[in-house]
């Protein structure tokens, strides 16, 4: 490996571990980093020109110019600096996502004092991607999103932001490093075309067993339990009685499925998971109830939004 590569990369693992993981950062004079921009270089090889020349030919409007210019660069550079400083910048907890697509990460900037402009965010090991401007109102607070693409299923740490802003002129480039404590939760992308689901087991009216275990009530409705789904609320009786209640399904045929590791049908870690991530999605389209089977592990029949989370989450830990 080349040297300078050696060099530089133990000079950043240093510089990294310098900083605290945080969800909220303030920026402050410790933590905020400026340096010229390319333009900022040009003007101060311009400037260079102007003393000289006005030097060489004894210019009293030439010298007028050029520190007049070299207090707006010097104006610029704090201005710059006095942007971000000050700022807290907030992440959002991360909402789970499928392994490959894009999470949204939510940052919300806080401005203590004045109006700051031109302030931008992009994850830091992606240099060439769009910042995401935002400006923040006096006193006030913004919120920007920038993209995260999860490399896999499993719990991913956000990775290190980077906020930034050239405001007034351009000249001068200030910049801060934020390395988050947050962690986003991938589950695994569902097979495509998914398999057909296994065959469910199928309870009729007549099954006293299910109605026990249903806990069936009078008039077919049952006490509201939570992950319900909500077109399974009797609202006539909510409205009348002020009570949640749900429609008994145990009154009707109902399905109730096991979706099994082991009789995935397919080989290979990764695809049992893909497969069982399009089966749990399915299962909750088709209104059954339905359980996780993994090995050593084992989540109960149940249905609604609540069951489906918990099935995928259950399929993004699992190892």
């Amino acid at each position: 490996m080349n040297i300078s590569l050696q060099v530089r990369g133990r000079f950043r693992s240093w510089w990294m571990a310098r900083l605290p993981r945080s969800d909220t950062m303030r920026l402050t004079q410790g933590n905020i980093y400026i340096m010229p921009t390319r333009a900022g270089f040009m003007f101060a090889t311009t400037l260079i020109v102007l003393l000289l020349a006005s030097i060489n030919y004894q210019l009293n409007l030439g010298y007028l110019l050029t520190f007049l210019l070299a207090g707006s660069g010097a104006v610029s550079m704090y201005i710059t600096h006095n942007t971000l400083r000050g700022l807290t910048f907030h992440l959002r907890p991360p909402a789970s996502v499928f392994a490959g697509e894009a999470a949204g990460l939510d940052i919300v900037a806080t401005s203590p004092g004045s109006a700051r402009y031109g302030i931008g965010f992009r994850l830091e090991a992606a240099p060439q991607a769009a910042l995401s401007w935002i400006d923040v109102p006096a006193g006030g607070q913004a919120t920007t999103q920038i993209s995260f693409v999860p490399p896999g299923r499993g719990l991913h740490t956000v990775p290190i932001l980077l906020a930034e802003t050239r405001f007034p002129l351009g000249l001068f480039r200030a910049w801060a490093v934020w390395r988050p404590t947050a962690q986003l939760l991938a589950w695994p992308q569902p097979e495509t075309p998914a398999a057909p689901l296994p065959s469910p087991h199928t309870i009729g009216p007549g099954d006293t067993g299910a109605r026990r275990t249903e806990g069936a009530e009078t008039e077919g409705v049952r006490a509201y339990r939570r992950g319900d789904p909500l077109r399974m609320v009797v609202w006539k009786k909510v409205a009348r009685a002020g009570e949640m209640v749900s429609r008994d399904t145990s009154a009707t045929v109902h399905q109730r499925l096991w979706l099994d590791y082991q009789a995935s049908g397919v080989a290979g870690v990764e695809a049992r998971l893909s497969r069982l991530a399009a089966w749990v999605m399915a299962a909750d389209r088709s209104g059954a109830d339905y359980g996780l089977r993994l090995p050593g592990y084992e989540l109960a029949l149940a249905q609604g939004e609540a069951q489906r989370r918990a099935c995928l989450d259950a399929l993004a830990r699992w190892k």
